[in-house]
């Protein structure tokens, strides 16, 4: 999330005090939707975000309207986050809404625990099967249905199957604060990459690998990137054979296409 100045400033320290609350054995995930809630409440409610974020009010009286609006209604833990996000200082108003639900996502992402690998690999999956289903893609998208009804239609395709974290996720992307719901997968996956010291390595090729070369691949990446990688293979026929590796805006392409692709233009020079 690329914040400046103040907000950046801001995020770093709530960061800080989410971390704090969570090793303290605060429900992650009742942290996490009450954060996203408030999220969308401040992005709804423009007077309630500038005055949660104007400078000229006084802190200790900006964070008795936040206790007086939210004390029943949030867990204690989310409540402390609440009013020293709304005691700091914000570059723009809109980086109080968009700070907080970047926190419910790494607290959702930590509700997974021990689970951390299989919840990147379940959002992956998901976004898979968004992206290659039209008729999905088309009813998530859907202006005319409303939201509970396609986190009903969510639910329906995750729950039984999936981490409780990856479904809460896969309902968060509904939002539309993303350009659109593949977009948001991605950038859950992202979050949990880095919550975990991670980074994200999309592979793409013909067949699928064994688990010893998907291994040694990690392992090779890993030491050249001096950061642990998390693999999401797709299976893609157009490389026809090698692989291709993209790690943010690098990319590793050692495909049999791409050679083909290559001696097409010199041929063609």
């Amino acid at each position: 999330m690329q914040l400046r100045g103040a907000s950046a400033d801001a995020l770093a320290a709530l960061s800080e005090v989410l971390e704090s609350k969570l090793q303290g054995g605060t429900d992650a995930a009742r942290v996490g939707d009450d954060l996203f809630t408030v999220a969308g409440l401040l992005r709804a409610e423009p007077g309630l975000r500038r005055v949660a974020t104007d400078v000229s009010v006084d802190a200790s009286a900006k964070q008795g309207l936040i206790r007086e609006i939210f004390a029943d209604k949030v867990d204690a833990a989310s409540l402390d986050i609440l009013t020293e996000a709304v005691a700091r200082r914000w570059t723009v108003s809109r980086d109080l809404p968009d700070s907080l639900e970047h926190l419910s996502e790494v607290s959702i992402v930590k509700s997974a625990g021990s689970d951390s690998s299989r919840l990147s690999d379940e959002l992956f999956a998901f976004a898979s099967v968004v992206s290659d289903n039209p008729s999905l893609r088309d009813a998530l998208s859907d202006p005319a249905r409303s939201r509970d009804d396609k986190a009903a239609l969510v639910a329906s395709l995750l729950e039984d199957k999936a981490l409780p974290a990856t479904v809460r996720l896969a309902q968060q992307s509904l939002a539309g604060t993303y350009r659109t719901v593949s977009t948001a997968l991605t950038t859950y996956q992202q979050v949990a990459a880095t919550v975990h010291g991670q980074r994200v390595a999309t592979v793409r090729v013909a067949h699928p690998l064994a688990e010893a070369d998907r291994q040694r691949l990690t392992d090779a990446l890993s030491r050249q990137y001096d950061r642990q990688l998390h693999l999401n293979v797709v299976i893609d026929p157009d490389v026809i054979g090698g692989i291709r590796v993209e790690i943010g805006d690098d990319v590793i392409d050692g495909t049999v296409a791409n050679r083909l692709d290559e001696a097409r233009r010199k041929l063609a020079g």
